[in-house]
Formats: structure tokens, C-alpha cells, sequence
């Protein structure tokens, strides 16, 4: 059993999942409180999702890609600004979900909810394959 959960613990993508719970507990709660406070619902879709962005951020360069991540320079920036515009590709895609739901008279929590999906899969594939990938780390 001990060497079952070893290898969960190692496995990226499970380490992954954890990092983007993370995320999407400062995403969601931050969401509910803007909407609560009267902000519309794209927008605060949008300004929740970017604080979602930083702690992903920090969760996973330091705990799921921990060992790709470049360690300094133009590789490191070149990392950042991938892993921002993944992000960002990611809160395209969840604005206009979370907008699109809301116009058509969808609860933003039910469109939210489908966002949190779409763009979790979106930011996975850019991650693992693009801004993380093995040989992105190699500026040593």
C-alpha cells in the first residue's frame, strides 16, 4: 500500500489535479465574493481566473514541474510567458463560456462549473506538452 501511494504522490498529473484544486479554490472563492459584491458575471469570471493564474503558478513550478522548470534566464522567462499565455488562453476560454452561459440565462455558477472543466484540459495539454516540457529546463 505504501509503495501504491509513492507512486500516486510522483505521478505529475495527480500532482497536477492537486495544484489545480489549489487554484480553483482562490478562482471560485474569489468568484462568488465578486459576484456577491455585484460584479458582473464575465468580468468577474475574469478577474477571479487571474488570481487562479498566480497561485497556479507558484503550485505548479515549484510542485508538479518542479523538475523541468529552468532555473534562470531567457529559458526561465521564456517559460513565464508561455505559462501566462496558457493561462491566458485558458481565461479566453472560460470568459466566453461563463459570458455565453450567462446570456443565454444560464446560472454563472452551472456555466462556471463547465469552464473550470474546458479550461482545466486546455491549460493540462499546453502545460505538459509546451511551457513543461522535459527539455525546457536545460539552461544549467
Amino acid at each position: 500500500m505504501i509503495s501504491t501511494l509513492n507512486r500516486l504522490r510522483d505521478m505529475r498529473f495527480l500532482r497536477y489535479l492537486l495544484a489545480s484544486a489549489g487554484a480553483l479554490a482562490v478562482d471560485m472563492g474569489s468568484f462568488l465574493a465578486l459576484l456577491s459584491l455585484g460584479m458582473m458575471a464575465a468580468a468577474s469570471s475574469a478577474a477571479s481566473y487571474s488570481l487562479g493564474i498566480m497561485a497556479h503558478w507558484m503550485l505548479s513550478s515549484r510542485t508538479v514541474f518542479n523538475d523541468s522548470v529552468a532555473e534562470r534566464g531567457l529559458l526561465r522567462t521564456r517559460q513565464k510567458a508561455l505559462f501566462v499565455f496558457s493561462a491566458l488562453l485558458g481565461l479566453a476560454l472560460t470568459t466566453a463560456i461563463v459570458g455565453g452561459g450567462d446570456a443565454a440565462g444560464i446560472d454563472p455558477r452551472v456555466a462556471k462549473l463547465a469552464a473550470i472543466g474546458a479550461s482545466f484540459m486546455l491549460t493540462w495539454l499546453l502545460r505538459s506538452k509546451v511551457v513543461f516540457r522535459a527539455s525546457a529546463g536545460t539552461d544549467r
